[in-house]
Parts: C-alpha cells; structure tokens; sequence
C-alpha cells in the first residue's frame, strides 16, 4: 500500500529526467498515484515525456494533454479532458517557469514592459488560471493539494535572475491569496523554493554552476540538493501528512536560505 493509492494527479511541466516536475511525479509514483500530463505544444517535449512515462512501472497509455499556459483555451482544454478522464482530481503539479534569456540577464532596470508581462504571465497567472479550473474538479474529489515551484530570488538578490524574481515573488504572492480563497473547498496550496538544480529552465541562468558551488560551501548541510529529496517534499505536500499546511513555501535547499555572509 502506498500512501498516494487511488490518488489523482495533474502534472505540469516535465520537460526532461532533471525536471523537478519529473522528480515530484517519481515520488508519487512510487506511493500509488494515478497520473496525467500536459506538455508545451512541441513535438521534441512530447518525445521527452513519452520517453520517461515509458520508464514508470505500470504506468500504460496515461492521459497527456498538449498546452501553452499563454492561451486560455489550451488551459481550458487540459482541464476538460482530466474531468472527461477521471471526474475529479486530488492533486496538481504547477512547474512552469519561463522568461526570455536577456530579460534575466543584464541590468534590471533594463527590463521591458514586454518581457516583465511575460515572465508573470508564464510564472504566475498561469498558476492562477489553472486553479480556477482545478478547483471544481479538488471538491468533488472532496479537496486537494496544489503545488507550485519557486526560488530564493524572490526575496533575496540573485545575479542574472532578474524578471523572474518578480515572477517568483508575485507566484508565492499568489500562493498565500490562492490558499485563502480556495481554503473553505479544503484545497491546499504550497510552493516549494528548491536550490539550484540542473533543470531546463535554469540552465538560461548564468553561473548556475556557481550557485551550486556556494550551496556546498556555505549551506549547513554543505551540499546540494538531489532531485528526488525535491521529489519527496512534492509527495509531502500531495499526501495526507501536510493536511494542516496550506499557503506556504518550504524550502527545499539544505538549509541555504538561512545563510547570511
């Protein structure tokens, strides 16, 4: 018995094995979730997640449902078909994150009105929307849990991170304001502030090899974090055992956040 059986699962955002997205639904697998997928419109993401929902013992033919989080009827239409496939919905996976290469480089009072849009767009109100939609899907499954990803430059200065710190601070902004509204259906909402993982989207990070070298050296676990310690707080927050936790952001970074000089 696993402690996710018969649990329904929404994840967004695998793009390949270093996706913390990929690293959360490992975990739940592994405890007896029930999984679906959506994916950027793209044929080389869609081989990437082909490829890894192959390695899932057990796992045959899940529903994987293309969308770009830019266009609402996409979004719509993920929903709609988890509804068509299930009924209902237990658990949500929110990790997309995406912000143009010089917009996160350079001087940040540089940015553009058309890059700090996007990066929310993406970042944030792509976490709103989703949830407007998963809500009526969580109360007839009696409630649920939400979980989106984050990052220590919403509060602290992180060089060449630029717009996607706001976009990060308005996302746990939003975590608070979601975990609110959507509290009285007992829909749970939490973001977790991973270190600096080898991912797809911070791979358009400069010095990101650095950042991981700092963690080492200074965080009080000197090391770093792995992807599947990432993957079993996602499982935390998913089960159960976090019914009493909504609207917080955990951090996931071996104590680094923490740190000072």
């Amino acid at each position: 018995m696993g402690m996710m059986d018969g649990k329904k699962v929404l994840v967004m955002g695998v793009a390949n094995q270093r996706s913390l997205a990929w690293g959360i639904t490992q975990a739940l697998h592994r405890e007896g979730a029930e999984l679906a997928f959506s994916y950027v419109p793209d044929d080389r993401m869609k081989r990437n997640l082909d490829r890894l929902v192959e390695t899932l013992d057990g796992v045959d033919d899940p529903l994987c449902v293309p969308c770009d989080v830019q266009d609402s009827e996409q979004v719509a239409e993920v929903f709609k078909a988890v509804e068509g496939h299930w009924g209902s919905l237990d658990v949500f996976v929110h990790s997309i994150s995406f912000a143009k290469r010089e917009e996160i480089t350079g001087r940040y009072s540089e940015i553009s009105r058309d890059g700090f849009l996007l990066a929310q767009e993406v970042n944030t109100y792509s976490l709103i929307e989703c949830c407007r939609h998963a809500a009526p899907l969580m109360e007839a499954a009696g409630g649920g849990s939400v979980i989106t990803m984050t990052y220590l430059a919403s509060e602290r200065v992180v060089p060449n991170y630029n717009v996607m710190s706001a976009a990060k601070a308005s996302l746990e902004s939003s975590v608070r304001y979601l975990a609110a509204d959507l509290g009285p259906e007992n829909i749970r909402v939490n973001a977790i502030s991973a270190g600096p993982m080898r991912t797809l989207a911070a791979s358009a990070v400069r010095g990101i090899q650095g950042a991981r070298e700092l963690m080492e050296e200074r965080s009080p676990l000197r090391r770093n974090i792995t992807l599947d310690e990432v993957g079993n707080v996602g499982l935390f927050l998913a089960s159960d055992l976090s019914s009493s936790l909504t609207g917080q952001t955990l951090y996931a970074d071996c104590g680094f956040n923490i740190t000072a000089m």
